[in-house]
């Protein structure tokens, strides 16, 4: 048995000596030699929590590290052994056992913890977090959750890491937050407040102690944790993660505000290399620089001049003015030294991304990738297998714990005294490869795992009958959800589908729901687990084609698709329990091949611990009807009863959870969120049962609320990491402001985005897979190959495209029987009742025989996000005319092709609003405020947080949207023309060939209104609802309205665009 804890360890050195001297990085080494690594010892006394501030500065030998405390300035800190890490490409980690000479660590700069270490062409680079959000305390002030905000590449070269270094201590200091160095005297003052506890004095001053172990007064012990007033110097803020763009990634989270330029919008979105003018011997500066947020000096990609004889080439077509533009502007690099130069700056910005664009968290106290149940069981397993050495005389004094018993702590963590990098469970642990190098050194507190997911707490009242000593008709509950994305198999979903040889599948994630709430006296602590993960056999969807269909892979065998599915199933159940599979994938259809044979092989294995419904979701909720997913529930209720939930109440354990849902659709996206939360409530309301708490079903609460929002933030977390930029439709509903002036219609522009996230999603993944360890540097080899003999041209087709959007709204939201008339894509403001809004979304609007229908579509994650059917009968009537959105290009001010309409209708109980708010609450009731009863006074407070900064949730979002509906009574939507597309009129033998459809006789906008309009009036005169004046011409937004609107920024902005890149 290995031996993991040392019983003695030598006095520390006097620290005399002239210089550092490089030790072992396990300090204290014990006496009797054992033969493990320093990964697999520990000191005499454990530190099993990470560091929570670390100060950074670089020597003439490497950077140094060691811990910060909280509430001493750098010159006041006790010695705490330093860590080197080496210069060079795979710097040496070493820990020194004396402080060393002449460092001013008032310089340093303070991070909040380390991510890890990777290697590349030409150095390596050392990630660490340089700012982090508070998401919120998991059940105790002490058990906080962090996301990861911004990440900071240090290079381990000396003249960058000091570049890099010295502009992250100038940020910090203009970005400053409240002090975390308060001074000596307020520090006094702020213990001797507390249970009169004196200020400590240091006794140690001249002894050595490890990095790992922080020995303290007895007296110190009792401040466990810095106080909210206690705050270094850096970066923080209680703002969520920053998301970020799907074209152009900045290497931190602070997204940059770039100049929006032609030039420059071509390059970035159809090359994968950057300016040749700016490969030069000062290119590692230049990266340096932008990794910590400071952008580089502005250079003309391409001479105006150059540049205004390409425009004003007429022999040449759109596509092929825009390729001369790519090979002016940005050709590829000419050695192989420049192309891994740039490749390089490429990776390292879009590995901070991956880990800054939302959803990372980590906490230093608090193993967050386990569920309590897990927990409780590894506890109750340890103390097992103690009383049984016991009862041998086997048992070690040290290694004794507390006999087995029947009371509990609910934050019980097994193995407390180990680090927390050995706790964690490592399926969830995203960053254990970058952190290989502190782990083989044995650096302990240094090592802080990360985890993908999400995290929200939030609370709620609800209305209670006082027994006993309880005041009040309302009682606060705490309500908890944590979902946790495995890192096997781990990227986007249309280059990660299926299973592999190691029996994972793609887009695997737990989540736990946990619930809180006081009754007589006693707490009461509930968790629910639930499980997706991506259909268990060999098969594939080609993100290259529109709308692709899954595939079994041709290659793969029966034998080898059952031997998976059923390594899988096994060992999801080893973890879980019996499994409950329930598949929301299509029966039929191009999802039927893949559905089917899931249910074939799970017949055919015929384990009786594992249960299959199927259950196509589409099919049975059509017309986004979410409420018939309670049919699916009641076919469940015997499952529900044997599975049960985990409870905890007064410290004991009242049940535990035998078995899970795993849950899936094609995706495991969407579909799969609503029916977990449909059953995250049905089982949330048998928790509140089992304390005397009901919630009446028959009006919205609090509780619909803030279930609704938490649900939905979840959801939405889960899909963007999964769906990444997606391979086709990424960008191209965004069509408020235009880039490409005087050139490049909508289409081609729509066209250049999707071009850039194919792309971007094939880069993504083979970070992600190098970052994780799967691959080495050649995956990015691979890459290059792929980029180089891909055409653009030949994957996308903007009209299919918007096709597709149509036909998948038809599909989901028309009723059957309910005959389609027409269906259009439409500019159009993202709120109701708005003519010239601040966002502009492409709307899908269908016209049946009954009513018109008007729908935000999700382009990247093809679905439809919220819609309004309005009945042709309400309809009071129609006004069209010019819709000028900008006066600065003549194109953009020519009313023949800047024409729109405006739908008026009666506000009636007859038209219905649905949100796919990922949960399974998603008819909008405007009507009828949300009713909770009168809070109590509580210890607890309302802590809602939102996935991403600047974002509010999104079950927010969409009931804003549709919020300036509520109490009017007429309501209007207004809807621009999209531009002709010119492929159409183009010659027979060009390669923008597409389908006609109904508006492809329009030779401009204007027409292509007069067509809608004309079709929406005879719909709703076929049914009666005809008047003389149902029909106005008048303007949208008028010429002197837009100019009105735009500002002066807004026009100088656009005169210096000109002036430079076209020439004018």
């Amino acid at each position: 048995m290995k031996r993991l804890f040392s019983k003695t360890f030598k006095t520390a050195a006097p620290a005399t000596k002239p210089a550092s001297v490089a030790i072992p990085a396990t300090t204290n080494p014990p006496i009797h030699h054992t033969g493990l690594q320093p990964k697999d010892t520990l000191p005499p006394v454990p530190h099993p929590c990470p560091y929570e501030y670390i100060s950074i500065v670089a020597t003439s030998d490497g950077l140094l590290l060691r811990p910060r405390h909280p509430g001493t300035t750098q010159s006041q800190e006790d010695f705490e052994s330093e860590v080197r890490v080496a210069w060079g490409k795979g710097g040496k980690v070493e820990t020194l056992g004396a402080p060393t000479e002449n460092v001013d660590w008032e310089e340093s700069v303070v991070v909040y913890g380390i991510v890890g270490f990777f290697e590349l062409y030409s150095a390596s680079y050392l990630l660490v977090i340089s700012s982090r959000n508070v998401v919120g305390d998991f059940l105790d002030p002490r058990h906080t959750v962090y996301g990861v905000k911004g990440v900071t590449a240090i290079p381990l070269e000396e003249d960058r890491a000091r570049t890099v270094l010295s502009a992250l201590a100038s940020r910090n200091k203009v970005d400053r937050r409240v002090s975390l160095l308060p001074t000596e005297s307020s520090q006094a003052e702020l213990l001797q407040s507390e249970e009169g506890v004196t200020p400590a004095t240091n006794g140690e001053a001249d002894g050595t102690r490890s990095p790992r172990v922080k020995f303290a007064d007895e007296h110190e012990v009792k401040v466990v944790s810095p106080r909210p007033d206690q705050e270094f110097n850096v970066n923080e803020d209680n703002g969520p993660p920053s998301p970020s763009s799907s074209t152009a990634s900045t290497p931190s989270s602070t997204t940059s505000n770039s100049t929006d330029t032609v030039v420059k919008a071509l390059t970035e979105r159809l090359s994968f290399w950057t300016r040749l003018s700016k490969r030069n011997s000062r290119q590692n500066s230049t990266i340096d620089h932008m990794l910590v947020e400071q952008s580089e000096p502005a250079q003309p990609p391409i001479d105006p001049a150059e540049l205004e004889s390409i425009l004003k080439d007429a022999s040449k077509d759109p596509e092929e003015v825009i390729d001369s533009i790519v090979a002016s502007a940005a050709p590829p690099p000419q050695t192989i030294e420049e192309k891994h130069s740039e490749l390089e700056a490429k990776i390292v910005r879009e590995c901070i991304r991956e880990f800054t664009r939302g959803g990372m968290y980590f906490a230093y106290s608090y193993d967050i990738t386990r569920s309590l149940q897990h927990k409780h069981e590894l506890v109750a397993k340890t103390k097992t297998q103690n009383a049984l050495l016991e009862t041998l005389n086997a048992l070690d004094n040290s290694n004794r714990l507390s006999p087995v018993s029947e009371t509990v702590d609910v934050l019980a963590e097994p193995s407390a005294a180990l680090p927390l990098w050995r706790r964690v469970d490592r399926r969830f642990w995203w960053n254990e490869w970058l952190s290989k190098p502190l782990i083989d050194a044995g650096l302990h507190p240094y090592v802080l795992p990360i985890m993908q997911g999400f995290f929200q707490t939030s609370s709620f009242h609800i209305a209670r009958e006082p027994v006993a000593a309880e005041e009040g008709d309302s009682v606060l509950v705490e309500y908890i959800i944590i979902s946790r994305r495995s890192r096997d198999r781990a990227g986007l979903r249309y280059q990660r589908r299926g299973i592999d040889d190691d029996a994972n599948v793609a887009n695997f994630v737990e989540t736990e729901t946990v619930m809180r709430v006081e009754r007589e006296g006693l707490s009461n602590v509930f968790s629910h687990v639930q499980v997706r993960g991506s259909i268990p056999l060999f098969w594939n969807q080609q993100g290259l084609a529109l709308k692709p269909a899954p595939q079994l892979n041709p290659d793969r065998t029966h034998d080898q698709n059952l031997h998976a599915i059923q390594q899988h199933l096994s060992k999801t159940a080893s973890i879980y329990g019996p499994l409950t599979i329930v598949n929301l994938a299509e029966q039929s259809g191009k999802e039927g091949q893949v559905t089917n044979k899931y249910g074939e092989y799970v017949k055919e294995l015929g384990s009786p611990d594992i249960k299959y419904q199927a259950y196509d979701f589409h099919a049975e909720t059509k017309g986004m009807k979410y409420e018939n997913i309670s049919k699916l529930i009641e076919t469940l209720e015997r499952t529900f009863e044997s599975q049960g939930y985990f409870w905890i109440s007064n410290n004991h354990i009242m049940s535990q959870q035998k078995g899970v849902f795993r849950v899936n659709c094609i995706d495991s996206l969407d579909r799969t969120n609503v029916v977990e939360s449909a059953f995250a409530r049905y089982v949330l309301n048998k928790q509140l049962g089992a304390v005397a708490l009901l919630n009446p079903e028959d009006r919205r609460t609090e509780v619909d609320v803030v279930f609704n929002d938490v649900w939905a933030n979840n959801g939405d977390a889960i899909s963007r990491a999964y769906a990444g930029t997606s391979a086709l439709k990424g960008d191209f509903t965004r069509t408020g402001k235009r880039d490409l002036a005087g050139l490049l219609n909508d289409g081609v522009n729509s066209l250049s985005r999707m071009y850039t996230s194919t792309f971007g999603d094939w880069f993504s993944q083979a970070v992600i897979d190098f970052m994780l360890g799967n691959r080495t540097t050649s995956v990015f080899s691979e890459f290059l190959l792929k980029l180089q003999s891909t055409d653009p041209r030949d994957l996308i087709r903007i009209t299919k495209i918007r096709q597709d959007a149509i036909a998948t709204c038809v599909s989901r939201l028309l009723p059957e029987g309910e005959r389609l008339l027409s269906g259009w894509t439409l500019v159009a403001p993202e709120e109701l009742n708005t003519k010239a809004g601040d966002k502009f979304e492409e709307k899908v609007l269908l016209l049946s025989a009954k009513a018109l229908y008007i729908i935000s579509y999700d382009y990247t994650l093809e679905k439809v996000k919220m819609y309004t059917r309005v009945p042709l009968g309400d309809i009071a009537g129609i006004t069209k005319g010019a819709y000028i959105l900008s006066p600065l290009e003549e194109a953009s001010r020519d009313p023949l092709q800047n024409a729109g309409f405006i739908v008026s209708w009666h506000n009636t109980q007859d038209q219905d609003t649905r949100v796919t708010s990922y949960s399974m609450r998603n008819s909008l009731d405007l009507a009828t405020p949300p009713t909770s009863p009168v809070p109590t006074t509580s210890r607890f407070s309302l802590s809602l947080t939102a996935p991403r900064k600047g974002t509010a949730p999104l079950s927010q979002i969409m009931s804003e949207a549709a919020a300036p509906a509520a109490g009017q009574e007429t309501i209007f939507a207004a809807f621009k023309a999209l531009p002709v597309d010119p492929a159409r009129s183009r010659r027979e033998t060009g390669s923008f060939i597409q389908s006609p459809d109904e508006l492809s006789s329009a030779k401009n906008c204007k027409e292509a209104v007069d067509m809608i309009v004309d079709a929406i009036r005879q719909a709703c005169k076929d049914i009666g609802n005809e008047r003389p004046d149902f029909i106005t011409e008048a303007d949208v937004v008028s010429l002197a309205e837009a100019q009105r609107m735009t500002s002066v920024y807004a026009k100088m902005e656009y005169g210096v665009k000109r002036l430079l890149w076209l020439g004018s």
